[in-house]
């Protein structure tokens, strides 16, 4: 913890009047728990086109698929070409993420609808597909305009194949990602990857942990989550704003994944609601150099940091950024983290976890019974 490099900066907080309330109800405690120790940290869920899964990326640096309860949990794909014994799947979380930069770390999921092709954003290896077969994946591009990809966090893909995805930080990878979010670190970038010539422009640089992103339902604009501040942005990419970014929504805490549904709204998973001491030191730099130096353990610092204690909360948006749900676990007995929610055709929300050994799924069609 003691980094004699790190340099803390200022991170701007909303004030109270652009907060709201949660969900006083916690509904997310009714939340079943699937695949429970069947993988560790499944962040990312995504079904192929034909319906099957869902494949997600997991600790040891494996993307599975779920086959059905006859066959249960299958290895579909891999990342790192440098996988040996080290790479265990039976390995504590402490121990896993030591290895993480040799095994891999998948982490954003999306498929092509038309190839049938798995898109992968790999914390370590850049970004990545493999063929509908799986297997070893293929590195598609490992730097931006003559800087490496340091922490490849996710994506999306467009009609044409374009391929929209985030690069946390130029500095620290993903097993420092809190001394990033204690730092406000603003090296993150938006990159956009054309097939067709192979580039890998810069969208968006100066960024405080960018997150996850999300194409609208008409490909007008990209929607990015950015961790540190806690906000959504909107970057256009079509129209007289073309080109520009601007605020779309101040969020209750630090955003991991976006994804959007059929209806063209946007679902947020957050990681932890913001504290009194992430408020206040945002505003204040030097504390949080002073965080680092309390003669308490790491992971203490990191839970005073986020809160004290895990709980879960995703919210709903609009393609307006205006909020339309929120669903929490006040109490962190069935979701006390959250990094992706998804909803599918089902009226099921499947909600993933870079540090749970399990997925979350929520009905949506009982809530909306029950109003």
């Amino acid at each position: 913890a003691n980094d004699s490099n790190f340099q803390a900066q200022y991170v701007q907080q909303p004030s109270r009047s652009q907060m709201f309330s949660g969900d006083q109800d916690s509904k997310l405690q009714v939340s079943q728990k699937r695949f429970l120790n069947d993988g560790s940290g499944p962040e990312s869920l995504v079904f192929d086109p034909m319906g099957r899964g869902p494949y997600t990326g997991v600790a040891d640096g494996r993307i599975v698929r779920w086959d059905g309860l006859e066959n249960g949990w299958s290895e579909f794909a891999t990342t790192s070409p440098n996988r040996s014994e080290i790479c265990s799947s039976t390995k504590p979380y402490s121990k896993v993420i030591e290895t993480e930069h040799i095994c891999g770390r998948p982490l954003g999921l999306r498929f092509d609808a038309t190839t049938s092709e798995l898109y992968i954003a790999d914390a370590y290896f850049g970004l990545l597909k493999v063929g509908p077969e799986g297997g070893q994946a293929a590195p598609i591009t490992t730097q931006a305009e003559g800087i490496p990809l340091t922490f490849t966090n996710d994506l999306d893909i467009s009609a044409d194949g374009t391929i929209y995805f985030t690069d946390s930080s130029a500095k620290y990878q993903r097993r420092n990602f809190f001394l990033l979010v204690l730092s406000g670190d603003d090296s993150g970038r938006v990159l956009k990857y054309d097939p067709v010539t192979k580039d890998t422009k810069v969208l968006i640089r100066g960024l405080q942990f960018p997150n996850g992103v999300a194409l609208s339902k008409d490909e007008s604009f990209l929607v990015i989550a950015e961790s540190v501040p806690g906000r959504l942005l909107r970057h256009w990419l079509k129209g007289p704003k073309a080109g520009s970014t601007e605020l779309m929504a101040i969020l209750p805490g630090h955003p991991d994944n976006v994804r959007r549904n059929d209806k063209g709204e946007f679902w947020i998973a957050l990681h932890c609601r913001r504290s009194l001491p992430s408020r206040i030191s945002g505003t204040f730099p030097a504390l949080r150099r002073w965080f680092l130096k309390l003669p308490i353990p790491f992971k203490q610092v990191y839970r005073l940091f986020n809160g004290g204690y895990p709980h879960g909360m995703v919210v709903r948006y609009s393609d307006e950024g205006q909020l339309l749900q929120v669903l929490e676990d006040e109490e962190g007995k069935v979701v006390k983290f959250a990094s992706q929610v998804s909803e599918e055709k089902d009226g099921q929300l499947w909600i993933g976890s870079v540090l749970l050994p399990y997925i979350a799924v929520y009905d949506l069609t009982a809530l909306q019974n029950n109003i």
